[in-house]
């Protein structure tokens, strides 16, 4: 938004729908990516008004005629501002992301929350696992904000989580929503690179969702993505360089009969044609059954 559209938005607007349709106009305008937790321009625009006014977030039409006082109309042009010059996603805005019905603080030393193992851990893994009370032990590889471990703890009511991640950054993000949820008697955050750090530790089940673009997405990733943690996003030319080392070494940490559930992005032609021999199961998510896999230890390279 330039300087004229501020300026004139501040001297002319003044309910919420007001401002509701300025930023989608704003938005829709400068073709902004909408892939951080909204869908589109609409979307996007109700949840950052909404949240800046402090009002419920699932109810805009009763507000849309409120008329905003001076201090909360600058608020909200200010954020849309941000939005539309600095290209930051709304949740490094606000702060706050989702997944499903559970929120999570998050900011710049985090990947913005966006795991279709989230989906799995809502149904507990059904029918991969027949009894989720029997899960004792669980790791949370590349945790990022610790969203998964959170989503773990009350899957598996009775398991203590191992949330693993490189970044000491990312690990003070996860330790402020451990506490924000109350789990930090059953969610251990270890900095460790992979599996470097877990000599001896084994589990009932270990999720992960890695880096994972190749490096001509990691290229091509809208500007959004750029205020996002490099070390996060891209994994090697082929997407596949965390994901390797995954496989080469999760057998040695799982319980007999364990579990190995990955997110992999687009990567699945690129991963079964490295791995001819192994047995992927590819589970369904909202967006199809090619982005997760999920293999028993005895089917890992290594397993005994």
């Amino acid at each position: 938004m330039d300087i004229n559209h501020f300026s004139e938005a501040s001297a002319s607007l003044q309910t919420v729908r007001d401002c509701f349709r300025f930023a989608i106009s704003r938005f829709n305008d400068a073709k902004l990516f909408f892939g951080h937790g909204s869908e589109d321009a609409y979307d996007e625009a109700a949840y950052l008004i909404l949240h800046t006014l402090h009002l419920p977030l699932d109810q805009l039409e009763p507000f849309l005629d409120a008329r905003l006082a001076q201090s909360e109309l600058y608020e909200v042009l200010n954020i849309i501002e941000k939005r539309v010059e600095q290209r930051i996603p709304a949740a490094y805005l606000t702060h706050q992301a989702f997944l499903g019905d559970f929120s999570f603080y998050v900011d710049e030393r985090v990947i913005v929350p966006r795991s279709f193992i989230a989906e799995l851990l809502r149904e507990q893994l059904f029918p991969w696992l027949e009894n989720p009370d029997e899960v004792n032990s669980v790791l949370d590889l590349c945790t990022g904000s610790g969203c998964l471990a959170i989503l773990a703890a009350h899957a598996f009511p009775f398991a203590k989580i191992d949330a693993v991640d490189l970044s000491p950054d990312a690990l003070e993000v996860a330790r402020r929503n451990v506490s924000d949820y109350g789990l930090e008697a059953r969610i251990n955050l270890i900095e460790s690179n992979l599996f470097t750090g877990l000599a001896g530790k084994r589990y009932d089940l270990i999720v992960s969702n890695p880096p994972y673009v190749d490096a001509p997405s990691v290229a091509a990733l809208p500007p959004e993505y750029q205020h996002e943690p490099a070390l996060a996003l891209g994994s090697g030319s082929d997407g596949l360089d965390a994901t390797r080392i995954i496989l080469k070494h999760a057998a040695e940490h799982l319980n007999p009969h364990g579990l190995l559930v990955v997110e992999i992005g687009h990567n699945r032609d690129v991963l079964e044609a490295a791995y001819p021999d192994l047995p992927f199961t590819w589970l369904e998510v909202s967006a199809g059954d090619e982005f997760v896999f999920l293999l028993h230890r005895e089917e890992l390279p290594r397993a005994g």
